[in-house]
């Protein structure tokens, strides 16, 4: 497989206090991985790095060219999109304005409104919720909404932190099948970093545990997930 996001001893800092020490992963294309630990573990802060959101040392490289130097919304043309923790919606636009924002970087207006589309799809709610405000939308609504903007990019590679964060267990579970189909049928790279995981180990093809800024486990998700003294010891399950 080709490798699509190298990213080696990646440090980051928020001003004097350093928050990741020196982590080193990859992603290939196609691939759905799943980065797991506890609060303050440094999930976020990684997602961030990538997206040049925080002051960082190391290389990223993703499809073979570094990503240290340029800016956040460069790194957003290059085809990776990023769905912040708190979904992160414009509450006072519409449903399919928000849509129509997630594709502001494109020229192709018939393939927007055919992608738009595509999103109802996947989530046949939104299209049901077209006209309406995002503010007023159920929280799980909320989130559909902010994966289907981040899908108007036609992203290769998708950073997603804590979709779970806040919903119910069915519109969680409603929800991570719909990135599994996304992953699949799509062919959208996607990086998940998430707390609940069980259902992300389910998942996920690769799992990275990470511990005060360090990877302290790495390998296939399935094997992580069947072995009970790992579990017990680093995802408390």
């Amino acid at each position: 497989m080709t490798m699509l996001l190298n990213v080696k001893d990646l440090r980051a800092y928020y001003g004097q206090v350093q928050a990741l020490h020196g982590l080193s992963f990859s992603l290939n294309e196609g691939s759905l991985t799943t980065l797991l630990g506890a609060n303050g573990a440094g999930k976020t802060t990684t997602l961030r790095a990538i997206c040049n959101m925080v002051r960082s040392t190391g290389a990223i490289e993703f499809d073979g060219k570094p990503l240290g130097t340029r800016s956040t919304e460069n790194i957003v043309r290059f085809g990776i999109a990023h769905v912040p923790q708190g979904r992160g919606t414009f509450t006072n636009m519409t449903v399919e304005e928000n849509l129509q924002l997630g594709a502001i970087t494109r020229k192709d207006n018939g393939g927007i409104v055919s992608d738009i589309e595509r999103m109802y799809a996947h989530f046949p709610v939104l299209k049901q919720r077209h006209t309406q405000q995002a503010g007023t939308l159920s929280g799980g609504e909320q989130q559909m909404l902010a994966v289907a903007r981040a899908l108007m990019l036609r992203p290769r590679l998708m950073l997603l932190d804590e979709p779970s964060f806040g919903l119910a267990p069915l519109v969680v579970r409603d929800l991570f099948k719909i990135l599994g189909k996304i992953n699949r049928e799509d062919k959208v790279t996607i990086l998940v970093v998430e707390q609940n995981a069980q259902l992300a180990l389910e998942l996920a093809d690769q799992a990275y545990v990470i511990e005060t800024g360090r990877i302290v486990m790495s390998g296939n998700a399935k094997d992580i997930a069947n072995n009970e003294e790992i579990r017990k010891s680093y995802l408390g399950y």
